[in-house]
């Protein structure tokens, strides 16, 4: 493999690679990694559109789906290299008999077109044990593969994987965050051994070019062999967030599904299919992988700080103005979720330019207060002294200049665009983390101000704290973005 300096042409195998599942989490991240590393790609996407704008020029995107058999042979040939990432998990009925259609499907189609190398994604489990009916279907659909395809089949099986926007990271954080006592059934006793999401990529793609004379599973895992509960204090030691666990003999799948449907973003029928595979032990019991692959994973504690450290690397790189628009969800009565922040955001146009707009905003705080409700501004800061905060002391150096690293009140400039963009983060005593940014967008004869609130609540009692002050928000911020604008027009 090369170092993404060049297009990798010189592989082996050679040729397009045909990528499966480009639209779901690991599937967006492997096809991120190989278009940076030039790889030729291939996407088979049942809705070409969705995946339209979140690829390079250089990759190529077929309308497919692996259920329509005869929609594969065209998006299969030529292609000598793909990657099998489908499972039916969140469908409803049978997806058992989906999983193994669509692998019986794509096996034929692959052997029709003369593919020779099949790289796929499967989960741990002892094939001796009684396995819970998903990973016994991914299982299966690796052996439809090596049993069908007449290619040579690297199958990967994996663990929980985390990573930010996992299915199993989104589930810890949202029992850690807002349940400060858990009930621990039986289940969160099993041993996994968790996966970064950054080391299954590589896993990934160092499989395009390993020698292989025949068929081969490899298990792959993290540096630690740990329980749910594990994971969860380990998460609440990351986030600064004690949970307390109260352990119960009995809470089947189905009951302990139900719960989670209630507390965790994730619904019924997708935490009963997790769960059931939660209650089998998933460890790496071979070290084929250890052997053949020159990677070193990450473990639990280290995996769980970098998937939290990449959010906020996101974060920090967001145009909210785009990211609002594509959400994908609906605004609540509490603003806009984005991983574990809340986002309350408006917008006002102004019929002036940006660099009029913007005036207001880089002299905000300080002498020239909030725009709006300035006394709640210092009765906050004065709360804020009191339990031994910063308070409204500090004011800001200049009037009507602004730096980065810059104090404004209780606030500190993390970034500042002239003419564009400011970004306070703030430096009061929260349960918490909290962001209020300005956006001017714009020509010489009109702007649009966007105003957006942005919180990270730290455990149950950050979440409070949000749905305690939302209410003020709604009269505060829109009477300081209003005021805003009148003094643009000034």
């Amino acid at each position: 493999m090369t170092n993404g300096i060049s297009e990798n042409t010189d592989s082996p195998l050679g040729g397009t690679i045909l990528l499966t599942g480009a639209s779901g989490y690991i599937g967006g991240r492997l096809l991120s990694v190989l278009e940076k590393q030039r790889y030729k790609i291939r996407c088979l996407a049942r809705r070409p559109e969705y995946l339209q704008s979140r690829t390079a020029s250089t990759t190529e995107i077929v309308s497919g789906d692996v259920l329509d058999r005869e929609s594969l042979f065209a998006a299969l040939r030529g292609i000598k290299t793909a990657y099998y990432m489908v499972h039916s998990m969140g469908s409803s009925g049978s997806f058992e008999q989906q999983d193994r259609q669509g692998a019986t499907n794509f096996a034929e189609a692959a052997k029709s077109a003369g593919v020779e190398r099949i790289i796929y994604l499967g989960g741990l489990g002892d094939e001796d044990e009684s396995l819970s009916p998903h990973l016994r279907s991914r299982q299966e659909v690796g052996q439809i593969l090596r049993d069908e395809s007449g290619a040579r089949v690297l199958e990967f099986r994996a663990s929980i994987v985390i990573g930010s926007g996992s299915l199993s990271f989104e589930m810890i954080r949202a029992l850690v965050e807002r349940l400060p006592i858990m009930i621990m059934p039986r289940w969160v006793s099993v041993l996994a051994q968790p996966i970064a999401v950054e080391d299954l990529i590589q896993y990934l793609i160092k499989g395009i070019d390993l020698p292989m004379d025949d068929n081969l599973i490899c298990e792959i895992g993290g540096a630690d062999q740990v329980s749910y509960a594990d994971i969860m204090r380990v998460y609440g030691r990351c986030r600064n967030i004690r949970t307390r666990m109260i352990p119960v003999p009995v809470l089947t799948p189905y009951l302990s599904s139900l719960w989670l449907g209630l507390v965790t973003p994730l619904y019924t029928r997708i935490g009963r299919k997790l769960i059931e595979s939660i209650v089998h032990s998933t460890v790496v019991r071979d070290d084929t992988a250890h052997k053949l692959f020159d990677i070193q994973p990450m473990g639990i504690e280290a995996a769980i700080r970098h998937a939290l450290d990449n959010e906020d690397h996101q974060f920090a790189e967001t145009r909210w103005s785009d990211a609002l628009s594509s959400a994908g969800e609906p605004r609540s009565r509490f603003g806009v979720r984005f991983g574990s922040r809340f986002v309350d955001s408006r917008t006002l146009e102004v019929d002036c330019p940006p660099e009029t707009a913007f005036k207001p905003i880089e002299r905000i705080g300080g002498h020239t207060g909030y725009y709006a409700w300035n006394w709640l501004w210092r009765l906050r800061g004065f709360l804020d002294m009191l339990v031994g905060g910063v308070g409204f002391r500090r004011g800001r150096p200049h009037p009507d200049d602004l730096r980065a690293g810059d104090p404004v009140d209780f606030w500190r400039v993390e970034k500042y665009e002239p003419n564009r963009l400011l970004r306070l983060t703030a430096e009061m005593k929260l349960p918490g983390r909290a962001w209020l940014e300005f956006e001017v967008t714009g020509d010489e004869h009109k702007s649009i101000i966007r105003q957006t609130a942005i919180f990270d609540p730290v455990g149950l009692w950050g979440r409070l704290y949000w749905y305690f002050l939302y209410p003020f928000h709604q009269f505060v911020f829109k009477d300081m973005l209003r005021g805003i604008a009148k003094n643009a027009g000034k």
